[in-house]
Parts: C-alpha cells; structure tokens; sequence
C-alpha cells in the first residue's frame, strides 16, 4: 500500500504545499495515537485513514476533509479529547471528526422507524457539512474493501447496512460510482466461508441486494425531502 509520500505527491497536484504538510502532520498524529492497534488483517492501524484519505484525494477533497480521514478514528479509539484537536488541528477539523464519530456511534437498524430516525441524523450532519458524510462514506468504501477478513456473521451484517444506509446516500447525493461499488463489494460471494450448491452463506444475491438498495435509496429520498421542508 502506498504511504504517506506518496498520497502527499499526488495532493500536491491539486493542493497548495501548506496544506500539503496539514495533511502530513495529522497523518504523523494518528500514525502516533494508533500506535500497537493493528486492523483485522494484521496491518498497521494506520493504514486505515490513510486509504480513507486516498479514497477522498482522489475525489479532490479540501485539505481540512483529508486532515479529518487521517484522524477520523482517534477520537473513539484511543481517548484523544476532541478539545486536544481543537488545540492541534483547529475547530473546524475538530468538529469534522467529532462528526464522524457521532455517526459511526449511531446503531443502525433494520426496522423502518429506527431506519428513518437514522437517515434523519445523516440529514442534518449534512445541513451542518457534508464533508462529515463524505469522510464516513469513504471511511465505508475501503471497510468494504477489505471486508474479506471478517466472518462470516459481521460480514453479512456490514454489507447489509451498506445496502440499506450507505448506497442510497451515495446515490442521493450523485455518487454513483461510489453506490455501484457498495452494492458490488456487498453482493460479492465470502471466499472464507465452505461453497455449496446455492450461493455462499456471506454472500447477498445479487437481485435481493440492489432491491434492498432501491427501497433504502426510497426512504433515504423521503427522509432527506422531510428533512428540506423542515428547513426551510
């Protein structure tokens, strides 16, 4: 995997040398605060936000949103104080990551109220700033990247949720790209798991899966249409 000079060449391209080295610097900051964690595959933590950050370099996000990948999970996984980013990092990114973490607090479920309560937190994390939404579907993206490592039950359960809460907000909000790879990645058989005749255990029929993401895409339009009216 490509390292932290290499996505600083590539944001270099498109962002000025200062906020280059902003980017550097929180990447330096959470390659420190996840120090001895390790993801599922046996990877350095760090790891993790970098791809986050490459997933958004590559949308030609603003240097405060990458800043925000790099450091998306410190403030839940290693007890750094949001007021210790604020102090580092400024509000502004403080508050990007802070958001982030609120939202991967929240319990998502598959019955239709608590669904709808779900989609109206993302709307208004999106009235508040839509980077927040943005840094959490990429942080989503290479999760369901590297889903191959997990069982078969968690698998299951995350490709769900992104079928439901996730795809339908990247289409919602014109990503279909992104929407196309949720709704393949979570389709895909589980190689860990024993074949058999029918499909795989993990894996979502491809059918069922982009008919539970056509509702969700539904409800998720309905939501964020209550959500304008009340706005307004």
């Amino acid at each position: 995997m490509a390292g932290i000079d290499s996505l600083a060449e590539r944001l270099s391209t498109y962002l000025g040398q200062d906020q280059v080295d902003l980017v550097r610097r929180a990447y330096f900051y959470a390659e420190q605060a996840h120090d001895g964690q390790r993801r599922r595959s046996g990877e350095a933590y760090v790891t993790h936000p970098l791809a986050v950050a490459g997933i958004l370099a590559d949308m030609h996000m603003d240097h405060q949103s990458l800043m925000a990948a790099m450091l998306h999970d410190v403030i839940e996984d290693t007890g750094i104080a949001k007021e210790a980013l604020i102090a580092q990092f400024g509000e502004t990114v403080a508050e990007l990551v802070d958001g982030v973490s609120k939202l991967t607090q929240m319990n998502f479920e598959t019955k239709a109220e608590a669904q709808a309560e779900n989609f109206q937190k993302m709307a208004m994390a999106m009235a508040r700033d839509i980077r927040v939404i943005l840094v959490k579907l990429a942080d989503r993206l290479h999760n369901m990247r590297t889903l191959e490592v997990l069982s078969g039950e968690k698998r299951r359960r995350i490709a769900k949720e992104t079928l439901e809460i996730y795809a339908p907000i990247a289409n919602r909000l014109g990503m279909h790209s992104m929407r196309v790879e949720f709704e393949d990645l979570a389709s895909r058989p589980c190689t860990r798991c024993a074949p058999s005749a029918s499909a795989p255990p993990c894996a979502a029929p491809a059918a069922t899966a982009r008919k539970s993401s056509t509702r969700s895409r539904n409800r998720w339009s309905t939501a964020w249409s209550a959500r304008a009216s009340t706005a307004k």
